[in-house]
C-alpha cells in the first residue's frame, strides 16, 4: 500500500499525473499498462447538488441522450438549486424528461440537502470508502453513481468504481487475469494502490480505450453496447426451418394439381 492516511485530490491534470506516476513506481506491473494508455487526461464536472443531479440524469441512458435531458432541466431552473428542483411539480419535471423514478430520487437528494442530513462537499475529505457508503444510502444512488460523483465532482483520489466494467476488462488484460473480476474480487486486486485508487480507474480507462481502439471492439464487454458484424456471405433474412421446408416442399404438388385441374377445365369450356 502506498499511504495509509491521507486523502488525495484530482483536481489538476497535474495531481493526476503524479499520482500515476507514483503508481507506476510502487506497482511495476503499471508500466507497460501506462505505455500502452499514454498519460490519461483529467476529467471533472461541477461539484454539489448540480453534478450529482446530472449523474442522476444520465443513469442507463446514451451520452447524447443524457446531454439532452440535463439540457432542459439545468436551464429550466435559474439558479439551479436543491430547494427549486425540491419544489418542483413532478409532472413539469417529467415534460423535461425525467423517469418517475429519477424524479423521486432528485426530490429526495434535494429535501436531505434541504434538512441538512447530508453535506456532498465534504465527503471530498472523508475516507473513499466511507463517502461511498454515504452517498449509496440515498434513495436511487447505487455505486456507479456514487464513485462517479466522488471521482469527477469532487476529485477523490481514492475513489474505486470496482463495478465499472471497462476498468474490469482492462485489468483482465492488463493484468493477465483468466477472467474479468468481479465486483468482490476487484477491491483487493486495487488495495495496494490506496490512496490513489481514483487515479487507476482514470489509467485503466484509458488503458482500455486505447487497447479497444488498438484491436476494435472486445470481446466480453457490454453486451448492450456491442453487436457483432453480420458475416457479409449470409443475408438478414431469417433461417428456415427444417419443418418449413418440408411444408413447403409438400405444398408444391398440391398447388401443381390445382393448376392441372383448373387448365383441364379452361380447355373443356373451349
Amino acid at each position: 500500500m502506498l499511504v495509509n492516511s491521507m486523502t488525495v485530490h484530482l483536481n489538476t491534470q497535474a495531481d493526476l499525473e503524479d499520482a500515476i506516476n507514483a503508481l507506476v513506481r510502487f506497482d511495476p506491473r503499471l508500466g507497460p499498462v501506462l505505455e500502452v494508455a499514454g498519460m490519461p487526461a483529467l476529467r471533472r464536472r461541477e461539484p454539489g447538488f448540480a453534478g450529482l443531479a446530472a449523474i442522476v440524469c444520465g443513469q442507463q441512458l446514451s451520452t447524447k441522450a443524457a446531454a439532452a435531458i440535463w439540457g432542459r432541466v439545468s436551464t429550466s431552473f435559474n439558479p439551479f438549486h436543491h430547494d427549486a428542483l425540491r419544489n418542483a411539480r413532478a409532472d413539469r419535471l417529467g415534460r423535461l424528461g425525467l423517469s418517475a423514478a429519477k424524479i423521486k430520487t432528485l426530490k429526495f437528494i434535494a429535501r436531505e440537502l434541504s434538512a441538512e442530513r447530508i453535506n456532498l462537499d465534504v465527503l471530498a475529505e472523508e475516507d473513499a470508502d466511507v463517502a461511498h457508503a454515504t452517498l449509496t444510502k440515498l434513495h436511487g444512488i447505487g455505486p456507479w453513481t456514487a464513485d462517479i460523483y466522488l471521482l469527477f465532482c469532487l476529485g477523490h483520489g481514492d475513489a474505486w468504481p470496482a463495478g465499472d466494467l471497462a476498468v474490469q476488462e482492462a485489468m483482465r488484460i492488463g493484468l493477465g487475469l483468466k477472467t474479468r473480476p468481479t465486483v468482490k474480487e476487484m477491491h483487493p486486486l486495487a488495495e495496494p494502490w490506496r490512496p490513489f485508487r481514483g487515479a487507476a480507474a482514470h489509467l485503466w480507462w484509458s488503458y482500455y480505450h486505447a487497447v479497444k481502439k488498438r484491436d476494435g471492439v472486445i470481446a466480453g464487454t457490454d453486451k448492450k453496447a456491442i453487436k457483432p458484424p453480420k458475416p457479409e456471405s449470409v443475408s438478414n433474412a431469417k433461417p428456415v426451418s427444417n419443418k418449413s421446408r418440408v411444408a413447403k416442399a409438400s405444398a408444391k404438388p398440391v398447388k401443381t394439381a390445382r393448376r392441372r385441374k383448373a387448365a383441364a377445365k379452361a380447355g373443356a369450356r373451349k
